[in-house]
């Protein structure tokens, strides 16, 4: 059995991004979501181990964006685990008919920046989280299309994870279920990037699946 996680990071988009800092200032160094939520609760339930969080996350990546800067903010690192969020920029270019977004290379480059860390890292484990949106703000007018494209995101993720032996956090499906307690902009305020309350829910998905998971950090 491998050892827990003590390296765990979090890379991704705006949405793992939470504003952080870019400096070593302890009070901001992790941003202000679900990764500052997941860190700060297991770094105060297991002070004594010591575990070290690291937030990577760039608003306005897509996935050949992360793959480009793995060298600097992964590998450089050497973590034990390495979360990732990544695919609304990818959707949001192409939707909107955008230079960056005229080929669609999501999954594509994501393929190619996980099985060059199975190469280089290969102990490190990974964790896939579902990217997802919801029917209000940027995806109101072109809802259909954005609903197909990011199901075929959702479900090429779903099959790296498989295919490379990652945990896969589902998301969608727990927006979904939100929409019964609260409307969509409630959880999700433009569609797209989440509010206090939906990075709450994220941080509680990804706890109740990483943590029953063989990557549980403990």
């Amino acid at each position: 059995m491998k050892p827990s996680p003590s390296t765990i990071l979090f890379q991704g988009d705006s949405i793992t991004d939470g504003g952080r800092s870019r400096n070593e200032d302890l009070n901001h160094v992790l941003g202000h979501g679900y990764a500052y939520l997941i860190s700060s609760r297991l770094g105060m339930e297991l002070a004594s181990k010591h575990k070290t969080f690291y937030n990577r996350g760039i608003s306005g990546n897509r996935a050949s964006d992360l793959y480009a800067r793995w060298n600097e903010d992964t590998y450089s690192l050497k973590p034990d685990l390495i979360s990732i969020l990544i695919g609304v920029n990818d959707a949001w270019r192409f939707m909107n008919d955008e230079p960056r977004g005229y080929t669609d290379r999501f999954a594509r480059a994501y393929r190619h920046l996980l099985e060059e860390t199975r190469e280089v890292i290969p102990d490190t484990g990974l964790v896939l989280m579902e990217p997802f949106i919801l029917k209000t703000g940027a995806t109101l007018d072109q809802w259909e299309g954005w609903e197909k494209l990011m199901a075929e995101y959702q479900q090429q993720v779903r099959e790296m994870a498989e295919h490379y032996g990652a945990v896969w956090v589902p998301l969608q499906q727990t927006f979904n279920a939100a929409l019964e307690q609260a409307d969509a902009s409630y959880w999700l305020w433009d569609g797209v990037h989440p509010t206090a309350a939906g990075h709450e829910l994220i941080a509680r998905q990804w706890l109740s699946v990483v943590q029953q998971s063989p990557l549980a950090i403990v």
